[in-house]
């Protein structure tokens, strides 16, 4: 038997669409009453004039659930890249404490810059006059206030010319984060000026809307270290 035929030459009595939907239109309550026959068809029965905005409502909820998961497996992402990061920086700060020197310091700190954080480096500059280790950079006085602004105690963004702190790998600088320090380096002498500064490969790698909690943190680690050992003028 087939419903969609609409010819009579189907056969007289043969049940067709058409007329069965005709019916159907034409008689809705018999259908609504057999609630048997809704449920078995896929449908929910519901009294007259009632609107059914449950898939409406599901979609909606789907929509829901999926942003929040969403935005929960970001935050997991973020948290993983905070605790991976709070690991590195603990791990490279045994490492400092293991410098025997303050050319030895300013190795151990570019070291851990590169191949703990993936960045082109790191250095260690210090404000004239007086003696500056092998290894640190040398800075003008007043040049950390230059950067830094007078009392700035950190700066974050693009790379610029003039900074000449990353030596061989300055190239291949993008963004940097210079942290200021005040080691006591001679005994009986006021501490001197000096940055801690961290070179990234990436343009965002340091922007002035992060927070450099981590490097402010190694940075006072390089601090302490420095002020181990004495420097002569």
């Amino acid at each position: 038997m087939d419903l969609f035929a609409t010819s009579e030459t189907d056969g007289a009595a043969a049940l067709h669409w058409p007329d069965v939907r005709a019916w159907l239109q034409a008689h809705p309550q018999t259908l609504l009453d057999d609630r048997s026959l809704l449920e078995e068809v896929g449908l929910r029965p519901h009294g007259r004039n009632v609107v059914d905005f449950g898939a409406a409502a599901l979609t909606r909820l789907e929509a829901v659930a999926e942003r929040e998961a969403g935005a929960r497996r970001e935050l997991e992402m973020i948290a993983r890249a905070n605790f991976a990061a709070q690991t590195q920086t603990h791990v490279a700060t045994l490492d400092l404490m293991e410098a025997r020197n303050h050319s030895d310091l300013g190795r151990r700190l570019d070291a851990a810059a590169q191949g703990r954080f993936g960045l082109a480096g790191a250095a260690i500059a210090l404000e004239k006059p007086g003696g500056v280790p092998f290894g640190w950079r040398v800075l003008e006085p007043g040049g950390v206030d230059a950067l830094l602004g007078e009392h700035g105690l950190a700066w974050l963004g693009p790379h610029f010319e003039g900074l000449d702190l990353f030596g061989a790998a300055a190239d291949q600088v993008r963004s940097v984060a210079l942290i200021r320090m005040a080691p006591q380096l001679t005994p009986g002498e006021p501490p001197r000026p000096a940055l801690c500064a961290f070179g990234s490969l990436e343009d965002e790698g340091f922007t002035p809307a992060m927070g450099c909690e981590l490097a402010a943190f190694l940075a006072r680690v390089v601090e302490r270290m420095a002020e181990r050992w004495p420097v002569l003028n």
